[in-house]
């Protein structure tokens, strides 16, 4: 089962979810940007978390729904690294590189997608 944009991003933001990301966040940038419709904004808590969210989150979504990353930028070590589904990207941050490059404030007059359960 394939799937694109909002829903591909909420599945994204539950894999998150599955493996303990905190204040995740979608964000519909629909017309905003040129590189994507929705951006999912995650944080973990330490470089293996990091590497995990990252590793598991696209684990997830290509066992669920078959759909893979075209990319992955960046490392744990770095703390910020990035899932590219072309139409929605997936920023997994440290707390520090989130409060620091503040994607939300970024992309303020983007909408909130709700997500949770």
């Amino acid at each position: 089962m394939k799937i694109e944009g909002k829903e591909l991003a909420i599945a994204c933001a539950h894999a998150a979810d599955d493996n303990k990301a905190e204040d995740i966040r979608v964000l519909d940038v629909t017309g905003l940007s040129s590189l994507c419709d929705f951006i999912v904004v995650c944080t973990g808590n330490s470089m293996p978390h990091l590497k995990a969210l990252m590793r598991d989150t696209e684990v997830i979504v290509l066992e669920k729904y078959g759909v893979k990353p075209y990319s992955g930028e960046g490392r744990a070590e770095t703390s910020w690294v990035v899932l590219d589904y072309f139409d929605v990207m997936v920023h997994v941050m440290s707390e520090e590189s989130r409060a620091n490059y503040d994607l939300e404030s970024l992309w303020g007059d983007a909408k909130e997608v709700e997500w949770s359960k």
